[in-house]
């Protein structure tokens, strides 16, 4: 059974924003804050980071109306290099992406233990217990059908918009008493402390690439992808920058440096001791979205590799009813289930997922320089073409490998394991292609 178009360019334009903010943003400023000496620098990572993500949004645009098809990640890697290729960077994206939701979904467990767990559950058990319920829970909600996760993703999205502009605007209620003492700092080298901030940043505004894994599931995909990922992207940046506004002016750099919590303890700051309880409550609920949309769109890539035949055939398999992947969905979230059993913290996970994914994204845009090429027939049927092209595309591309080569300098054993990753992806490609063939002679 093939995949049937049900999404429309609303539903579309809501999981992107779902896609890229997670609870990275109430998390990730503490890492960011981490690595800057001075208010220059924590902004100028998150403004850079938007600009870059911004060009990437617009070469994943043009990929997308070019390329329209599900699971769309993958393909694009097939089509325009070579499976085999494709599977080594899926594989362990697949993976990565599967540690994003586990790390986001364990920070929305950091906030809402408190408030709901008994004392004996206040410990990594009790987060551990938090954060599996939730991800069973939209597991269930998923499996019931592909409209019913869509209309879920777009009033948790809505949600999660309205409560960061409601905590944007409370850093202009008077009487704030905010810190601005810094703590010591350790990283002298100014480039390579700005680079290593850019690792958090960047996986605070990643995943609208994933967008392209809807390419059968958008109704009009050449036209509603670009429009989609463009007006998300603009509004994650907006909102992005509003936060970051609030947090600093709260609780100053000090304040950052200190907090991983930082939405809950500004409302504290704000309101006090009711207003961080309330928060803590919509945080967990916004972490919700972002494990929600990646439900949806993992299994959309196992479809497209069990359509090149890497991947066995139950995992294309549609339910005609509820054009939902049955088995590839519960892959991925037993995959997300497996590392939420032996990772324990955000930070643990942040570099290897990121190294994965600067690697990834960084390759995956190179193809928008092959598809103009193969494609160059569509250049005049009204479809989405960059301005800026190859200005666009090549910024992209050179920042994400500038923080790659930072988190290789940084953490070299990260970056080792995770190069051992796609090797072993390639291996698993070429032993599947063989074995599928009947009668080899050795």
């Amino acid at each position: 059974m093939s995949i049937t178009p049900k999404l429309n360019r609303f539903d579309l334009s809501m999981i992107v924003v779902s896609l890229v903010i997670g609870m990275g943003i109430f998390a990730a400023p503490a890492e960011v804050a981490k690595n800057s000496s001075t208010p220059l620098l924590y902004f100028g990572a998150w403004l850079l980071g938007g600009a870059v993500s911004l060009c990437g949004a617009l070469t994943f645009a043009e990929i997308g109306a070019r390329y329209p098809t599900t699971g769309g990640f993958y393909k694009v890697f097939s089509y325009c290099f070579h499976p085999a290729f494709a599977f080594m960077i899926n594989w362990v994206l697949v993976i990565s992406n599967a540690a994003s939701v586990a790390a986001v979904a364990l920070i929305g467990a950091e906030y809402i233990n408190p408030i709901i767990m008994p004392q004996s559950l206040q410990n990594d058990a009790g987060i551990k217990i938090m954060t599996i319920t939730s991800v069973v829970v939209l597991y269930i909600i998923n499996y019931l059908g592909i409209k019913m996760s869509a209309r879920t993703q777009n009033v948790l999205t809505l949600f999660k918009i309205g409560m960061i502009l409601i905590l944007c605007a409370a850093v202009f209620k008077g009487n704030i008493n905010t810190t601005k003492e810094v703590i010591a700092y350790h990283n002298n080298n100014n480039i390579s402390a700005f680079g290593i901030s850019l690792v958090a940043v960047f996986f605070t505004y990643g995943g609208y690439q994933q967008t392209i894994n809807f390419g059968g599931d958008i109704i009009n995909p050449k036209i509603n992808i670009p429009k989609a990922i463009f007006f998300g992207i603009a509004t994650v940046i907006s909102l992005y920058m509003l936060i970051n506004f609030a947090y600093y002016s709260v609780l100053g750099i000090s304040g950052l440096q200190h907090k991983t919590t930082l939405a809950a303890t500004l409302a504290g700051v704000l309101f006090g001791a009711a207003g961080y309880k309330i928060v803590s409550l919509l945080m967990f609920v916004s972490v919700l979205a972002f494990v929600n949309v990646n439900i949806m769109a993992n299994p959309r890539v196992y479809y497209a590799m069990a359509e090149d035949g890497i991947l066995p055939a139950r995992f294309k398999r549609v339910n005609s009813q509820t054009q939902v992947q049955e088995f590839g969905l519960s892959f991925f979230v037993g995959a997300v289930l497996i590392i939420l059993f032996f990772a324990n913290s955000f930070q643990t996970i942040l570099n290897y997922v990121m190294f994965f994914d600067t690697i990834g994204l960084s390759t995956a845009a190179i193809t928008i320089f092959i598809l103009r090429r193969k494609t160059k027939q569509l250049n005049n049927t009204g479809i989405y073409i960059m301005k800026w092209y190859p200005v666009i595309p090549v910024i992209f591309i050179t920042t994400y490998w500038f923080v790659t080569i930072s988190i290789f300098i940084e953490n070299p054993q990260a970056a080792l394991i995770c190069i051992c990753a796609f090797i072993a992806g390639l291996i698993i490609y070429y032993i599947t292609k063989r074995s599928q063939k009947p009668n080899t002679i050795l």
